[in-house]
């Protein structure tokens, strides 16, 4: 199993530091329901997405596509950018990031301060079109007849998936087996359907629910633009290999006011979650109450909300966009006040 259930006390390099993570009871009912936040920000790079980049490259070196002096590419909208970024520069790689201007400028920021080189699909362009097409194409273009270059195209290796296996063991090991709903965000399907898919092994009898964005087209259309960043399947890309239909047994649509609302919301509480997580979180609190009794639903938050302070959580931005909404944050602030009273 990659990684292990247990971390030295010191270690060599900023990916031993990868999983372990916490999880967080948010709300409870009444009933003894309760819904526990799994929180991957608590990885290096704030992200889950740092498992599977780590686990590309590995798998990368082992069936000798990367050598020593290589070069890694891979289209990205920041988060799988960043854990790369680590990876190869502990490793003595470079790493070229294929980025549009839909990722958030302090992912793009970051990636740049970590040694990585930034190439746009639209040079000089100020818009904010999420272009998932354009840059994968770039991105094996890039890559296309190099010797000792990778383009991990996380869409479709098998090794994202795999890099969340851990999570599985993770999950097993601290509820003792005990699970009836693990929900989490679809994007490539890594997360959601690499945890499920080790986790069937450990605990049979679980539901698996995906989130995607309004406009994502996974679940079905239709169709249109979105701010959820690095989620869902926007229209012209196509649905990656590893969404796995037959290992999530429910899918379902959030919008960008009602997953931004969530995150504000949740903010209140002490905990900054990031734009896709609030679509999940809202998702978990709208369902929470309809659980059988004394039930365990386990949320996949994959990215804190640091990176959104200029987006998010910013009122400006968010007006502009006409995506800031007081009555939805204020109908979770209230189930949300409701059901921590229940912890």
């Amino acid at each position: 199993m990659p990684g292990a259930l247990q971390r030295p006390a010191v270690v060599s390099r900023v990916s031993d530091l990868i999983g372990h993570t916490p999880l967080l009871e948010l709300a409870a009912t009444e009933t003894g329901s309760r819904l526990l936040l799994k929180l991957e920000m608590f990885n290096p790079t704030g992200t889950a997405k740092i498992r599977m980049a780590r686990q590309m490259i590995v798998d990368a070196e082992e069936r000798g596509a990367l050598r020593a002096g290589g070069r890694i590419i891979e289209s990205t909208s920041g988060n799988t950018g960043l854990g790369l970024a680590v990876v190869a520069a502990e490793r003595g790689y470079t790493f070229t990031a294929v980025v549009d201007h839909h990722a958030c400028t302090d992912k793009l920021r970051a990636m740049k301060a970590l040694g990585t080189e930034l190439v746009y699909v639209a040079e000089g362009g100020d818009g904010e079109e999420l272009a998932t097409a354009a840059r994968e194409e770039l991105a094996e273009e890039l890559a296309r007849g190099r010797d000792n270059t990778v383009f991990t195209e996380q869409h479709n290796n098998p090794s994202n998936g795999v890099g969340y296996f851990p999570v599985a063991h993770e999950l097993h090991e601290a509820l003792e087996g005990r699970l009836d709903v693990l929900i989490g965000a679809v994007g490539t399907g890594g997360a959601l359907c690499g945890t499920t898919r080790e986790l069937r092994k450990l605990i049979p009898e679980f539901t698996t629910v995906g989130v995607e964005p309004k406009g994502s087209i996974a679940f079905g259309g239709p169709a249109h633009d979105y701010y959820q960043s690095g989620t869902g399947t926007p229209e012209g890309a196509e649905i990656g290999a590893l969404v796995d239909f037959d290992l999530i047994d429910e899918g379902v649509k959030v919008g960008d006011v009602e997953a931004f609302a969530a995150c504000r919301a949740v903010a209140r509480t002490g905990l900054l979650i990031g734009g896709s997580a609030g679509g999940v979180v809202h998702e978990a609190l709208t369902r929470l109450t309809t659980l059988p009794p004394g039930s365990t639903m386990v949320a996949l938050v994959n990215d804190g909300g640091e990176k959104y302070l200029d987006t998010v959580f910013d009122d400006s931005w968010m007006q502009a966009r006409s995506l800031l909404d007081p009555d939805a944050e204020r109908e979770i602030d209230e189930l949300l006040t409701k059901l921590r009273r229940n912890r």
